[in-house]
């Protein structure tokens, strides 16, 4: 019996409540599959810092670090909106995350069933087919991380910001590496997006991705596109692309836009690997969804766990190796969402859904 060891961080607002399906899901596929579950719950977010003074503290590192793999649920909300920036619930959990396991590369699948196209606000007829493309973006580098980055008082009343964008080639290379291996198993077409008229990082970028493609994968289409028209075409037609990826700033804006176009930040997961293995020899990652806390609805019942639920199968796949239980818990939300389960999120008119709802449907199908 294989034993998958993993830390759950549920977080704040709706986390909690959709962590529990994601786990009740997990229990029944180890159940079919002959698995065990051994997890540890730690605090993350404003919860840590009403229990422990600080949104990642040193217990809950501890645990994700003697995990394999990190189930993330969401963290923030209004009670700590008037924290200092650095010490707020987004900043102050998920980049030292990403730092402390060197968290590099975020891949985050754009999927919209034909049944939701009217979720999307573009028009139907523009994707009567639903979408299915990935954004993969650059975690670790970029304006995010680089130095100097400070603000100091200049002469009179005048105030100086600082932030600096900064590229290794290796780091575009590992990045590239995901990018190569995901074109692969998908449809062979991968568009790398940069700004090569302006920036010297993103001439780097664009010499290198050519070079890498060229060596290990001559036989992906690739192509290269300016951040702007990425942004735009992405909007006028999704479906051109197929694996779209980039460095860290221009990928969080257009992985934004990509979830935006889906319908639902609900039915959207994400994965981030690590540049490390984890001991079964496979990435160690951060699985999460990219929706976030929806305090308005929190302790409700109403919020969609399908992101949740489909950020653990990403775990299974990723972390752990077992596609076939990822892609059974892909098929069950699929299945549970197309044959009319659907919270208030993607309902359009359908009878709506609690979040209990939404789990006894994908458990059915399980």
């Amino acid at each position: 019996m294989s034993t998958l060891k993993f830390a759950v961080l549920p977080g704040d607002g709706i986390g909690p409540e959709v962590m529990e399906v994601a786990l009740n899901v997990l229990s029944t596929i180890a159940a079919k599959e002959n698995m065990q579950l051994d997890y540890k719950t730690a605090d993350v977010g404003g919860i840590a810092i009403d229990n422990h003074g600080s949104a990642l503290p040193d217990s809950t590192l501890e645990v994700c670090k003697t995990a394999d793999a990190i189930l993330f649920g969401s963290v923030g909300g209004p009670k700590w909106e008037n924290l200092p920036p650095k010490e707020q619930p987004e900043r102050a959990a998920l980049l030292p995350l990403r730092k402390a396991f060197s968290l590099f590369a975020n891949i985050r699948p754009g999927l919209l069933y034909a049944e939701l196209a009217e979720a999307s606000p573009l028009k139907t007829e523009r994707i009567p087919n639903g979408i299915d493309i990935v954004c993969i973006r650059e975690l670790t580098g970029g304006i995010y991380f680089g130095q100097p980055k400070e603000t100091k008082d200049l002469e009179g009343d005048d105030i100086l910001a600082i932030d600096t964008m900064i590229y290794k080639k290796s780091e575009i290379e590992r990045i590239a590496d995901v990018a190569i291996a995901t074109a692969k198993s998908r449809g062979k077409r991968l568009c790398s997006v940069d700004k090569a008229n302006v920036l010297e990082t993103s001439v780097l970028w664009r010499q290198t991705v050519t070079e890498r493609v060229a060596a290990k994968a001559p036989e992906l289409e690739l192509t290269h596109m300016y951040v702007d028209n990425a942004a735009m075409q992405l909007a006028r037609d999704p479906n051109q692309f197929d694996v779209l990826f980039t460095e860290n700033m221009f990928g969080d804006i257009l992985s934004d836009e990509m979830a935006v176009i889906c319908g639902s930040l609900g039915m959207l997961a994400s994965a981030s690997l690590g540049a490390g293995k984890n001991s079964l020899g496979k990435p160690f990652g951060l699985y999460e969804p990219a929706g976030g806390t929806a305090p308005d609805i929190a302790g409700k019942i109403l919020a969609n766990p399908c992101a949740q639920v489909l950020s653990a199968a990403l775990m299974l796949r990723y972390s752990f190796g077992l596609e076939e239980a990822a892609t059974a818990i892909e098929k069950a939300v699929e299945t549970a969402v197309k044959g009319g389960t659907r919270t208030s999120d993607i309902a359009f008119g359908s009878e709506v859904a609690s979040t209990k709802d939404m789990e006894l449907a994908i458990l059915a199908s399980l």
